[in-house]
């Protein structure tokens, strides 16, 4: 794991800790630095990461506080509170 790698885990913790404790703007400088960090060495975002942070208001996302969680049709709609939509696929168990 290399140095930016580690930085973006730990980017990600505190994004998801100061959305914990009340602290939007907090979360959202983190998470802006983590994606920037992300750009400069090349390397990718973690799936967690991508799936709980809306692309278009950088803000980390807590089902339920401000993001919406739907299952349609196999896939997982989350709706950010800024109206923005990302989906992805699941499959239901049988």
């Amino acid at each position: 794991m290399t140095i930016a790698e580690e930085r973006i885990e730990r980017l990600c913790a505190l994004a998801k800790r100061a959305v914990r404790e009340g602290h939007d703007d907090r979360a959202r400088a983190y998470v802006q630095r983590a994606r920037r960090v992300a750009e400069r060495n090349r390397c990718g975002l973690p799936r967690t990461f991508k799936r709980f942070t809306c692309d278009a208001c950088d803000v980390y996302l807590r089902p339920g506080r401000n993001a919406r969680v739907r299952l349609q049709d196999g896939h997982v709609v989350i709706t950010c509170d800024c109206g923005a939509q990302s989906r992805y696929p699941y499959h239901p168990r049988q």
